[in-house]
């Protein structure tokens, strides 16, 4: 920027927004009340009696860093919290969106927990409007996060909606309350386990999706339409190739527990298990939701290990309810149908959080 705006001046930090470290309140001498407790992360707990008169900007200082909170009562930042002690004259809630915007994470030192010093932020330079302005930036911006809040609402909502849907309509799956016929996974359909060709790097750079775990934790809750990478004919060979609609279960590790419905052919990783011929008396979506509906009893019941394994003998002799198929068609045809909401919401969802980032940059630029 090569001039200033009229009535916006340059200053360090320090003089925009002073910083204190929080203050030391264990856990067993806090009296649960009315007043936020703030840590590094945000509020966990109340106490009785404030330390801070609000309205009131809080950041992390140690472990978890760049969260920023504007506390409009009177509130107790922890030890391991950042505090504004002085305003300057300086508007609390554009303060709150400045310290966001600067991005404080990235001024750590230290190897071992991350730890923000407050007198490294104190030195930075930021661009000052006027106060009038400062309350209209804030207005602008607090606006822009109301909708992006609402659209990521609305996705929460929908997944909700899916959850709660599903129990209500065939219960639990593990204590089947409900009654429906139970029937052991490998009696309804054929699971293998996928395969890696090794070492792997031989292998890539060709053009058969390589399907890895990854690519279906970045998917959405039912399909697998792209991968990020690809492997070579000899590749396959050493690999497990499905076709499109196959339906695969992540088997092992941090990830186990989960299922996908493959838009695309490709091989498997071999943390992959496939569930092929599936018997006419099972929805492939509802297998799969029932499926990520108990996720948690997967690791559960795994083996332990240095990673927690479920192994195609465990799959198959997993039991599973079956009830009437027009249920599950009925079932089917709503998670569809919310899925595609879902998708809109997260679509429009995105488009809010480049606007509002679009908006956070130009604010703190002079440009808005």
């Amino acid at each position: 920027m090569s001039s200033l705006p009229t009535g916006w001046t340059i200053k360090p930090l320090g003089d925009v927004a002073t910083l204190q470290r929080g203050f030391d309140l264990p856990v067993q001498h806090r009296i649960p009340s009315d007043v936020p407790v703030f840590a590094a992360n945000g509020p966990v707990g109340t106490h009785n009696t404030p330390k801070v008169k609000g309205p009131g900007v809080v950041t992390g200082r140690s472990g978890t860093l760049g969260e920023v909170h504007y506390v409009e009562t009177d509130y107790w930042p922890l030890n391991t919290a950042l505090w504004v002690k002085d305003f300057h004259g300086n508007d609390p809630k554009w303060v709150a969106r400045l310290l966001k915007w600067m991005r404080l994470e990235t001024h750590t030192r230290g190897t071992g927990v991350p730890t923000l010093n407050r007198n490294l932020v104190h030195v930075v330079p930021v661009l000052v409007p006027p106060p009038e302005e400062q309350r209209r930036i804030a207005a602008i911006l607090d606006r822009a996060d109301a909708v992006r809040r609402k659209r990521q609402e609305a996705i929460a909502l929908t997944e909700e909606l899916l959850r709660s849907t599903f129990l209500e309509m065939f219960g639990d799956p593990i204590t089947n309350p409900k009654g429906w016929e139970m029937k052991p996974l490998g009696s309804l359909c054929t699971i293998v386990r996928g395969g890696s060709p090794r070492p792997i790097n031989e292998y890539l750079g060709g053009t058969v999706p390589w399907i890895k775990i990854g690519d279906g934790t970045d998917s959405d809750d039912i399909y697998i339409s792209k991968t990020a990478e690809a492997i070579k004919p000899e590749g396959v060979k050493r690999s497990r190739y499905l076709e499109p609609g196959s339906l695969i279960f992540a088997n092992c590790g941090v990830s186990l527990g989960f299922a996908r419905i493959l838009q695309i052919g490709g091989c498997i990783h071999d943390g992959w298990l496939a569930f092929s011929d599936i018997d006419q008396s099972l929805n492939k979506i509802y297998l799969l939701k029932l499926l990520n509906s108990i996720t948690n009893h997967f690791r559960a019941i795994a083996p332990d290990g240095t990673q927690p394994n479920l192994n195609t003998s465990i799959m198959k002799e997993f039991n599973v309810p079956v009830p009437p198929l027009h249920f599950q068609e009925n079932f089917s045809a709503l998670t569809e149908e919310l899925t595609s909401s879902k998708e809109q919401f997260v679509g429009a969802s995105k488009e809010s959080d480049n606007l509002f980032n679009s908006l956070l940059q130009r604010a703190f630029r002079g440009e808005l």
